[in-house]
């Protein structure tokens, strides 16, 4: 049964941090990467695209205390966990879907978004690319850690079932449904391609998982 994606998460939100390092694989190994390839320097700006309860930030906080994070959810329970976590930090917190909210003009260091982009189709996320781009200073880039489809025709299905699924229920095209989708890799680096990053490589996989720099 389909469900909506904030219904899903404000559900979750007291348990996800436990569930999310047990049950998926590698999960404490490329949060970790992840948060790692974020700047550095003090005061560094980073949005977090789908930042749940910020699991990355974690990590981010210990090597940049003084980074202003701004991170977007659809979920209120989430971002309530997540300020919870991190009381004393530069962290703002917006509810909301990241194709709707506007992010600004060269207005971040750094956008990262971890396992959070894998419900989305490849024209859609060229469009959502092209305002990462044009968010980002000078020298930004975009980190971006998800799961990704082995094949064409997995990433086929997942999104035929989808279609069948939302047809069965009556659960129209308007509404954000937790359900995985993922591309494949290739289809992803191609997204970002189409947003026309200078640079966009694979810089770590773990299965399924991979992480994509993308550079201005």
């Amino acid at each position: 049964m389909l469900e909506r994606m904030d219904s899903f998460f404000n559900s979750r939100a007291d348990s996800y941090d436990r569930t999310a390092l047990e049950e998926t694989e590698s999960a404490n190994e490329f949060y970790k990467f992840t948060a790692l390839q974020l700047p550095k320097k003090a005061g560094a700006r980073v949005l977090d695209l789908g930042c749940g309860t910020g699991l990355e930030l974690e990590y981010l906080y210990a090597i940049n205390p003084e980074a202003a994070v701004t991170g977007i959810d659809l979920s209120q329970g989430m971002l309530d966990k997540m300020k919870s976590k991190f009381p004393d930090k530069k962290l703002r917190a917006v509810r909301g879907s990241f194709f709707d909210i506007i992010f600004g003009i060269t207005a971040f260091d750094c956008i990262v978004s971890v396992e959070a982009l894998h419900h989305y189709t490849l024209r859609s996320k060229s469009a959502l690319y092209r305002r990462v781009r044009q968010a980002l200073k000078h020298g930004g880039y975009f980190i971006l850690t998800d799961s990704f489809a082995d094949s064409e025709l997995e990433e086929r299905k997942n999104f035929d079932d989808l279609d069948r699924l939302r047809h069965e229920e009556g659960m129209g095209y308007d509404v954000i449904c937790h359900y995985d989708t993922p591309l494949t890799l290739e289809h992803e680096l191609e997204a970002l391609r189409n947003a026309n990053f200078s640079k966009v490589e694979v810089i770590k996989s773990w299965g399924a998982v991979s992480t994509i720099k993308a550079e201005l």
